[in-house]
């Protein structure tokens, strides 16, 4: 087992869409929460009341929780129709209370090719107060994550979403791989623009560039460790999340395998292990 006092967490469907190998390669990391974004080929907002009590069922009976409703929610153009996707939305919400978490993972829309995110600062911000105000009266947190194309896709306006809404339930989920993908050093320069709002690292280590590699963590440039190592010193009491896509890294999700999960994991551990021994 590893030593380390960091939550560790992982997106399960990474490892393969059943839900057994799901929980069955958790249980043998040591691995005890999941972030919840789709078991057999389904999405969590789109799973029938049958798989939500299979699901449910099986997480209580091998004593793994939910840190996170891993929604697409906001993964839509920003010139979309809002009111549906407000409505789905609403199911997120109830997922949440379901699964028992407080934590719903969302997105800040896509902005169309060649437009000036800039011109849709206004309408991307109404959106997003709306679910806020929503998420309030549920009393669910938001987390934002910063994603490729999106309008919160520079640290700038993910500051400028964060302090403007300025919501104890809306908070940063931090990827450094997607800033690295847009060409944005991810630490220190991104996390110290967010540090105060993030209560999620997503671990997913790539080197730097639009044709950057998806890595395991520690072996890119995303300095995991350094940003472990920050959080860690501002008394971080999140969750450090793994998606680390290392074999397929799609817009939607990404896959790892059973076997690439493990190394995955392995090397958060490493990362995680040498933060400890840091500061023991």
């Amino acid at each position: 087992m590893s030593a380390h006092n960091f939550v560790v967490s992982g997106f399960a469907d990474e490892i393969g869409p059943g839900l057994e190998t799901q929980l069955d390669v958790l249980g043998a990391l040591g691995i005890d929460h999941l972030d919840l974004r789709g078991v057999e080929d389904t999405n969590v907002l789109d799973l029938s009341d049958k798989q939500i009590e299979r699901v449910a069922g099986a997480l209580e009976e091998r004593g793994i929780g939910v840190t996170s409703i891993g929604s697409p929610i906001g993964k839509i153009d920003v010139t979309g129709d809002f009111e549906p996707h407000f409505e789905r939305f609403e199911t997120a919400l109830e997922m949440a209370k379901t699964f028992d978490t407080e934590y719903i993972r969302l997105f800040s829309y896509y902005i169309p090719d060649d437009d000036d995110p800039d011109d849709y600062r206004e309408e991307v911000l109404r959106r997003m107060r709306a679910k806020v105000d929503r998420a309030e009266e549920a009393g669910v947190t938001l987390l934002h994550e910063n994603e490729k194309d999106i309008y919160g896709d520079t640290p700038e306006r993910c500051r400028d979403l964060l302090t403007t809404i300025d919501s104890p339930n809306f908070r940063a989920t931090f990827d450094p791989a997607n800033f690295l993908e847009v060409g944005i050093t991810a630490y220190p320069d991104a996390l110290l623009d967010v540090i105060e709002y993030v209560e999620q690292l997503h671990i997913k280590d790539a080197t730097l560039g639009e044709r950057g590699e998806i890595v395991p963590a520690g072996e890119g440039d995303g300095r995991i460790p350094e940003m472990l190592a920050a959080l860690k010193a501002r008394s971080f009491e999140g969750t450090v999340s793994l998606e680390p896509r290392l074999v397929v890294a799609g817009p939607r999700s990404g896959y790892s395998g059973p076997v690439g999960y493990e190394v995955a994991a392995e090397a958060l551990f490493s990362c995680l292990e040498s933060v400890h021994a840091t500061y023991e």
